[in-house]
């Protein structure tokens, strides 16, 4: 429920972040990250763990990104192309982990991590925005969005290198 509460709340959080609801645009994006802790956790300890349920995790957080990455990039403050990128990898993450056939997703390390480094510029610009502050400022929201984009480039080359290897090497498991 707490994964399908956060995807309920992406496009919400994108009108806030677009018409600059600044408090709905906080409230939603502490709203997302607590879920997203909450909810794996708890899956865990009550035993409810399925490959379905993190799907629809990942899932769930590649639609809040990307939808506030689209809204703070028609902004300017970060570049457009790193919802399009974010989108790219995320269906290249589901694609070749072969999730929609019931197995795990398995993530790079890179991936990992620009997976949660996602959320950082979407925090930075809802908190700042909600407090009223002027730091950090948006060249630095911009430079983190392009390191971000650069990132996911890397991640997509070194899933795309992995696979292929993976599938000259006729293991076939990819």
């Amino acid at each position: 429920m707490l994964t399908v509460l956060r995807l309920l709340a992406a496009p919400i959080f994108f009108c806030s972040l677009l018409f600059e609801y600044r408090l709905s645009a906080c409230g939603l994006f502490w709203f997302a990250v607590a879920t997203d802790v909450a909810d794996g956790r708890l899956a865990r300890a009550r035993g409810e763990v399925t490959a379905f349920g993190g799907l629809l995790d990942h899932a769930s957080d590649a639609s809040f990104v990307c939808l506030g990455l689209v809204a703070l990039s028609l902004s300017g403050a970060v570049p457009v192309a790193l919802p399009f990128l974010v989108m790219f990898a995320f269906v290249q993450y589901v694609l070749d982990s072969r999730s929609l056939a019931g197995r795990e997703l398995r993530a790079s390390f890179l991936g990992r991590w620009n997976g949660i480094l996602y959320f950082v510029p979407l925090g930075i610009v809802a908190t700042r925005n909600a407090l009223d502050l002027s730091w950090p400022g948006d060249s630095v929201v911009y430079a983190l969005g392009v390191a971000l984009g650069l990132s996911t480039m890397v991640s997509m080359a070194d899933r795309t290198w992995t696979l292929v290897g993976v599938l000259r090497s006729g293991s076939g498991r990819a």
